[in-house]
């Protein structure tokens, strides 16, 4: 797997991610929060499906 994402990208899914999970354990306590793994996932592994899909890269490339 090549990193197509660059590093505000990732920071700010992370964030989402954190966020979205939170709500699981705090807050309105929805089950909708789950849906936070998706983007912490694609977050720590640095590649994200639909920008593969789409061709879409936002890392600097060398």
């Amino acid at each position: 797997m090549t990193v197509n994402m660059g590093s505000a990208d990732r920071i700010i899914r992370a964030i989402v991610g954190v966020v979205l999970l939170a709500l699981v354990f705090v807050g309105p306590q929805t089950p909708w929060g789950w849906i936070g793994i998706v983007p912490l996932a694609t977050a720590l592994v640095g590649n994200c499906p639909a920008y593969s899909l789409l061709g879409i890269k936002t890392c600097k490339t060398k």
